[in-house]
């Protein structure tokens, strides 16, 4: 069984020494003292390695099953999100009115992806309800939080989000779930729903369903969309709950992954709903909590292939096979441990760059949002709306590509279930698919916000990455190996940039044929951007005589290999998306 430990020195790095959270002046940072996060990070690792990862396989062996009418998930699930209610983790960052611990949500990002590290499909069940108390503290009435929020934070009820249907994945103006205004101001919702992550289960005492249905006098389209909350159980005025709403799981979907999450076909059969926000402005509530999801999603790209990358280095430095090129290394033993090939080396530090600089990139999407949400900052906002698709997109992308290649390590026994390797690939899958497939994160991306207020947030990165460059390019140790490379894909992205404006409106088929690749450009220009920030704190950890001079060394090589070997995929993402529509669009319909 595979094993996993969370990297929380890592985390504490991105933390104080990346981001320098003390030092924001955004509400509540203050408070992050190393020796404040290092306590939740230390606690969070032992419920992750104790009693999380040990449910992993297990999980994805049983699955959820439906008996009934009754949903139940793998054994020993109950008691493990007994002891999530218990720590109060899914209240980090929620109000403390509301029973939360008003955490900033750098910090909660942080806990949560050594959850989904552990065990992604059990984490699913309070990630989904953390999403649906944003939504209902964003948009609901003070009734409805009052009602809602507490028995959700503490986990004693859980939320959903519904969207899809059988006919209408991302194009939800086709949506045919109808909600019937009746005299008492609730509404009669009718529908069914499909892929709804959490749909019921065996753990808690409610379901609180979000659900997105149109009401009479919307007209088509998304315009006629509003969003109801839709409970399991009807609540009492005393908060007690009553009889069972007119609602139902019809099946539980098999699926490639994520097992251990009950991902259910919802029936809605005149269920009481009650109008969550304004009439026919569904979609807009919806979105306005689409940046934290995604970017929860971004997480899970790169969480769920991390302990793929740790049990591929223990393997590799296990497992004996062949002899070193350059001699014998290990000279007791009938061969040599996998590590000393350069390709297994390659392919493990492929993985690790990645993963050390997607998690530096995420946590500081995560401090924008803090930024927009605790101190109004709109220019964060701006950014981080900006960053979104680039964050769910490409690290989902490249999250599911390190899952399979700490599989490829493993050669044949990767292929074997007992190893473990393939779940990590299974459920990481998802992650592209899920919270807006990734063809639909590139599309928004060069569709819309790229033109957002006039370009002003993509040029206000731009002046970003140029700023940190003239700052620190007197800095010769950081000049050569990340600045340089820096600047060389930031120019890439810029005629990436210039080439959509250009050809955009004359022939809107080369901006969206080359959509992915840009994605992928300014993701790789991201991450070069969290090496070089990661980079320039290594090396002043270093001046200043820091004791663990291994873990700063390590961290300046890791990211040399990224600026090395990964950046320069800038260059081949600008020439495909130059290259045009012509190539892509080529071939008439009926030739495929």
């Amino acid at each position: 069984m595979p094993s996993y430990n969370a990297p929380i020195r890592d985390i504490e790095f991105v933390l104080h020494e990346v981001l320098n959270v003390t030092e924001n002046d955004v509400a509540g940072y203050a408070d992050l003292e190393p020796e404040f996060t290092s306590a939740i990070l230390e606690e969070a690792g032992k419920i992750a390695r104790d009693v999380l990862a040990p449910l992993n396989a297990s999980g994805d062996l049983e699955g959820c099953r439906l008996e009934n009418g009754v949903v139940h998930t793998p054994k020993g699930f109950k008691e493990a999100f007994e002891a999530m209610k218990e720590g109060g983790w899914n209240g980090l960052d929620i109000p403390e009115e509301y029973g939360g611990q008003n955490l900033p949500y750098v910090l909660a990002s942080a806990v949560g992806e050594i959850f989904v590290s552990a065990n992604m499909a059990f984490n699913m069940y309070q990630g989904l309800t953390h999403g649906a108390i944003s939504a209902i503290l964003a948009h609901g009435t003070d009734a409805q939080k009052t009602t809602y929020v507490p028995k959700m934070t503490s986990l004693e009820w859980t939320g959903t989000m519904n969207l899809t249907e059988p006919h209408a994945g991302t194009d939800l103006g086709m949506l045919r779930t109808k909600a019937e205004p009746q005299a008492d101001g609730s509404y009669r919702i009718t529908g069914q729903k499909i892929f709804i992550s959490a749909g019921d289960h065996d753990m808690s005492s409610n379901v609180i369903h979000l659900v997105l249905a149109k009401a009479p006098g919307g007209g088509e389209s998304t315009k006629g969309i509003s969003l109801f909350i839709v409970p399991k159980f009807m609540v009492k005025e005393d908060g007690s709950l009553g009889a069972r709403n007119s609602l139902s799981v019809g099946k539980i979907e098999e699926k490639m992954g994520i097992h251990g999450n009950a991902t259910c076909v919802m029936n809605y059969d005149g269920a009481t709903g009650y109008l969550l926000g304004d009439l026919h402005k569904g979609m807009r509530n919806m979105f306005t909590m689409m940046n934290e999801a995604r970017l929860g999603v971004a997480l899970q790209g790169y969480a769920v292939a991390e302990p793929a990358y740790q049990n591929a280095v223990i393997y590799a430095k296990e497992r004996i096979q062949g002899r070193a090129v350059t001699g014998v290394a290990n000279p007791s033993g009938a061969a040599d441990p996998l590590i000393v090939h350069p390709d297994i080396r390659r392919n493990l530090m492929d993985q690790k760059s990645f993963l050390e600089g997607a998690r530096a990139f995420t946590y500081w999407g995560a401090s924008l949002i803090d930024a927009a949400h605790r101190s109004g900052d709109k220019a964060a906002d701006a950014m981080i709306s900006l960053l979104t698709p680039v964050l769910k997109g490409f690290l989902t992308d490249k999250g599911f590509e390190v899952a399979v290649n700490a599989q490829q390590v493993f050669g044949g026994h990767g292929y074997i279930e007992e190893t473990g390797m393939s779940q990590f690939a299974r459920d990481a899958r998802i992650t592209m698919i899920y919270e807006g497939a990734n063809g639909v994160q590139a599309l928004d991306l060069v569709g819309r916000k790229l033109a957002a207020d006039g370009g002003k947030p993509v040029m206000a990165f731009f002046d970003m990455v140029k700023t940190f460059i003239k700052e620190n390019e007197g800095d010769e140790a950081l000049k050569a190996g990340f600045l340089e490379p820096l600047k060389a894909a930031s120019k890439d992205l810029q005629a990436a940039g210039m080439y959509f404006m250009q050809q955009g409106m004359k022939n809107p088929n080369a901006a969206l044929s080359g959509s992915n690749d840009f994605m992928h450009l300014f993701g790789h220009v991201c991450l070069g951007l969290m090496w070089a920030r990661s980079a320039k704190a290594a090396l002043a950890a270093l001046a200043a005589g820091a004791s663990d001079k291994d873990f700063y060394e390590t961290k300046i090589a890791t990211g040399r290999y990224y600026m090395a070997r990964q950046l320069p995929m800038t260059a081949t993402h600008l020439a495909r998306i130059q290259s045009g529509a012509e190539p892509v669009m080529a071939l008439p319909a009926e030739a495929f």
